[in-house]
């Protein structure tokens, strides 16, 4: 599936964003020169006629990645949160791609139900509506519970999803093997394994058992924390391809003039979302990777309700550490403490020189500081950070795209919110609290106490262990035998060996 046929995918991509206009809007928003333009325009005009035609009552960058599939709607659906990247009209457009695309129909659905979950709907459900949400993977109906009467929302993957996916992937990792052979320079930054990384992601994706537990995990997790709401899974109601939540009343994050008809404060509801999630990756290692405004709603109280836990991100206690870090050094304006951080954690090749790198990074964060959102260009930063990364030949963690994609993500939403929001000010307490409570004193007489308990596991076998590898320690080596002793045991091998095969031949 990752040979060669998949060039024609490729191929298909750029001639559909020739065809629909696409490729125009892009490199105009990108600002491309005017060489890559002409060359874009001579490459894909021959092409044009074999690209999708997609939904003509769509702009033509939504149009043409809805034609294209689910992996490049879900690429769409990210872009849609910067408008700083991408301008705030072709945003707006984008945002189409998030819970408003066309859905497949309700009697489709309630087959998908029944057959799931063993039951006919109605037996279910006294209410079942069309589809109040469609996006890139499954979409979302209304239905009131059979007995209880309570409001719930079904969430039911679309029908044949999974090899839609299988098809856009392996066309993505085409385009990674041509990158790395084309471009050595871009090895460094692992697009095969990026892609690999996504592809592990999506097929979680497509199993909605697994959306439930993380679901339950983080409503666990976020239980105390005020202005965060998860709504309870009815879990009876699962299973591979259908997932029941209770219903959530709120106002979407992408509905501005609701939320401020409502009166919400959108500078607090930013500055939430930001912090809440730092401190759901900081403080539990587990956080919603996918926070855009289709998966995000005001409540009645003002509360953020989060939905859509497809795909949740995961690190270890000790990069939390080193990230927690780096962010504290940049509020500190700390760029030694930031590049050294980065060389003890392995992210720097040990030969590069620290100084140069704090120089490099003082570059970066500098132009942030004293500057509210609105005067900052996140391409251009972002872009200055790529030629760093490559100069000091710094590697993608895979492990850490989850992270990395979020923080852009929900930054970006913020900055829907409140288009002056200083993210570091309003990340600083999240970030120090943090600090406070896993580097330093109390950091470490927490970690002595768990490297105790572990100990003390291990504490009534210690005697045995020790007494072991004494005697392995003192036990002589295996004698080996002798040539003449190894030919007398292949001799008689052998001879038992022609014995046996003559009685088989008798029976």
């Amino acid at each position: 599936m990752r040979g060669p046929h998949n060039i024609w995918r490729v191929i298909r991509t750029g001639a559909t964003f020739e065809r629909t206009g696409a490729m125009r809007v892009a490199l105009k928003t990108l600002n491309a020169p005017p060489g890559l333009r002409i060359t874009a325009r001579v490459l894909g005009w021959p092409f044009k006629w074999l690209g999708l035609k997609g939904n003509t009552n769509l702009p033509p960058v939504p149009r043409a990645l809805t034609a294209l599939g689910p992996a490049y709607i879900k690429f769409g659906q990210i872009l849609s949160t910067r408008p700083d990247v991408v301008g705030g009209e072709l945003a707006t457009q984008l945002r189409v791609l998030q819970d408003k695309l066309p859905p497949f129909s309700t009697m489709t659905a309630k087959r998908v139900v029944a057959r799931e979950l063993e039951m006919p709907v109605e037996s279910l459900f006294t209410e079942f509506s069309d589809a109040v949400a469609a996006a890139s993977i499954a979409q979302v109906h209304r239905a009131r519970q059979a007995g209880t009467g309570q409001e719930v929302a079904v969430k039911v993957l679309r029908p044949g999803i999974e090899r839609a996916f299988r098809k856009d992937i392996d066309a993505f990792y085409l385009i990674a093997w041509l990158v790395e052979t084309l471009s050595p320079t871009s090895r460094r930054l692992r697009p095969n394994d990026v892609v690999a990384h996504f592809e592990g992601v999506v097929m979680r994706e497509l199993d909605l058992r697994i959306e439930s537990a993380a679901a339950g995990e983080f409503a666990a997790n976020t239980a105390k924390d005020e202005g965060f709401f998860v709504p309870p899974v009815e879990w009876f109601l699962n299973s591979r391809q259908v997932m029941t939540l209770a219903w959530a009343k709120g106002i979407p994050f992408g509905d501005i003039e609701a939320i401020d008809a409502a009166g919400h404060d959108r500078r607090a509801l930013a500055a939430r979302t930001l912090q809440m999630f730092l401190i759901h990756a900081l403080r539990d290692g587990f956080f919603h990777a996918d926070m855009h405004q289709g998966n995000l709603k005001v409540g009645p109280g003002g509360e953020i309700v989060a939905l859509d836990f497809g795909i949740m991100g995961r690190i270890d206690s000790y990069t939390r550490r080193v990230y927690a870090e780096i962010l504290m050094g940049f509020i500190r304006k700390d760029y030694r403490r930031v590049a050294e951080v980065h060389f003890e954690a392995g992210y720097v090749p040990a030969d590069r020189d620290i100084d140069d790198f704090a120089q490099a990074l003082r570059s970066v964060g500098e132009p942030i500081f004293g500057m509210d959102a609105s005067r900052i260009s996140m391409a251009r930063l972002l872009a200055y950070l790529f030629d760093v990364t490559e100069k000091f030949g710094m590697e993608t963690r895979t492990e850490l795209i989850l992270l990395q994609r979020t923080m852009v993500v929900v930054e970006g939403v913020a900055r829907s919110l409140d288009p002056h929001i200083n993210i570091w000010e309003v990340a600083r307490p999240a970030v120090e609290d943090y600090i406070t409570r896993n580097i330093g004193p109390k950091a470490l007489v927490s970690d002595l106490l768990r490297t105790a308990q572990v100990l003390a596991r291990f504490g009534p076998r210690l005697p045995q262990l020790a007494e072991a590898a004494l005697l392995a320690r003192n036990k002589p080596p295996p004698l080996r035998p002798s040539w003449r002793e190894r030919a007398l045991l292949i001799g008689v091998g052998g001879l038992a060996g022609a014995i046996l095969v003559g009685f088989g031949s008798l029976l």
